[in-house]
């Protein structure tokens, strides 16, 4: 049987990443990668990170597709979604023996010929085409007259392209078991597990904690700090932090009464610093994983969030072992006050336990995984072995 040839130094390897616009969890995961494959390319739609944003990445060289130059493109790319699919196509991967795609969106659906290996790691399928679209349309004011049918037509063409391409994907990891119940879902392919990397060195612990709550993050619609804070509201005695910038930002700050403070974008050292000293993070929404919860348990600091998603493989609840943080159930105020409140009766959650709870989601762990994941891979794919089923490559994965 005829091996597959590669360099002398390994497989040739290329990253995809969906875009660079906006600093998060997947581009905090995109730097790791990227100091796995130091000499890689990041092939991306668009790429508009400030300098500072790009040194933090310290890729090598960064590839944009046609959209970089669309007018309009750096403030309103969402709105053109329907060419997404296109771009992504269009993205020259020949030569290179290991694609990596690094994919929420658009990225796992990069072409590639029967000789390359594409390894994609999804942190969530595209909600706006999936469970999400029914909330895309309201928001945007298209659930109604000629732009609803329009829209439905996109979204429509979004999810038959996003189907057909998981074919492309030779082995899809995901951040999460939630995720990866939604891969299933959604595409019918089994997905491996691999949790994202929390730097716990520089997030470390901090036992002494000052009486405030912590909460913040990209202000969209989605991370539900609008939830956080109307339970503020009607907690006037305790004191609230919030962190970030978005588009939703003014109509959060008209719920906020005087006890809750606002301190904007946070550098990295600053956010360190909130987060050590908070008496707890507080967070409303339903993550795909959810790094900045795990990054305040590397902190020492507890977790109050609502019970779905990331969240409940994060965070030991009350009434387990080494508890480190409160889950509530319903995404109401109401709800979240009650969470509050049996946080502050709580006596058995101990900074150390949420720091010990962290060290599951380390950066070396992530890093032995990941390397231990793309060994076997390319070892059997080199040689022609490649299973008919992914299941039947996860009981090697799962040795590292």
């Amino acid at each position: 049987m005829q091996q597959k040839t590669t360099s002398p130094n390994g497989p040739r390897t290329v990253l995809v990443h969906d875009w660079l616009v906006n600093w998060g969890g997947a581009e905090s995961v995109l730097v790791e990668l990227v100091k796995c494959f130091p000499r890689a390319p990041i092939y991306v739609l668009i790429d508009f990170f400030d300098d500072m944003q790009r040194r933090q990445l310290n890729a090598s060289h960064i590839v944009t597709s046609f959209m970089q130059n669309i007018p309009g493109a750096r403030r309103n790319f969402w709105y053109y979604s329907a060419l997404m699919p296109a771009a992504v196509e269009r993205l020259d991967l020949r030569g290179y023996d290991l694609v990596l795609s690094d994919s929420h969106s658009f990225a796992k659906g990069v072409l590639v010929h029967p000789e390359q290996l594409h390894i994609s790691y999804v942190h969530s399928t595209p909600r706006f085409a999936w469970d999400l679209q029914d909330y895309y349309l309201e928001r945007f004011g298209w659930n109604s007259g000629p732009k609803s049918c329009a829209a439905l037509a996109v979204f429509h063409c979004l999810r038959l392209w996003d189907t057909r391409t998981s074919n492309g994907v030779d082995l899809m990891l995901c951040n999460s078991d939630y995720v990866r119940r939604r891969i299933i879902k959604t595409y019918r392919w089994p997905a491996f597990v691999v949790y994202p990397p929390i730097d716990t060195e520089r997030f470390v612990l901090q036992e002494k904690k000052q009486d405030f709550y912590l909460t913040g993050s990209f202000m969209n619609p989605f991370k539900r700090i609008d939830l956080v804070v109307q339970a503020f509201a009607k907690m006037p005695n305790s004191r609230l932090v919030v962190f970030g910038e978005g588009p939703d930002m003014p109509s959060i700050r008209a719920l906020a009464g005087p006890n809750v403070g606002f301190v904007g974008r946070l550098s990295n050292e600053r956010l360190v610093e909130y987060l050590r000293s908070a008496r707890a993070f507080v967070f409303g929404a339903p993550e795909d994983f959810g790094m900045i919860m795990a990054e305040a348990q590397s902190c020492g600091t507890p977790v109050l969030a609502y019970a779905e998603g990331g969240a409940s493989e994060i965070v030991r609840d009350l009434g387990t072992e080494h508890p480190t943080g409160v889950l509530y159930g319903e995404q109401t105020p109401e709800s979240l006050i009650e969470c509050i409140q049996r946080f502050e009766r709580a006596t058995t959650i101990a900074a150390e336990s949420c720091r010990a709870n962290a060290m599951r989601f380390s950066t070396p762990r992530f890093h032995s995984r990941l390397g231990h994941i793309l060994d076997v891979s390319w070892s059997h794919w080199s040689r022609n072995q490649w299973p008919v089923h992914e299941e039947q490559l996860f009981p090697l994965l799962a040795d590292g």
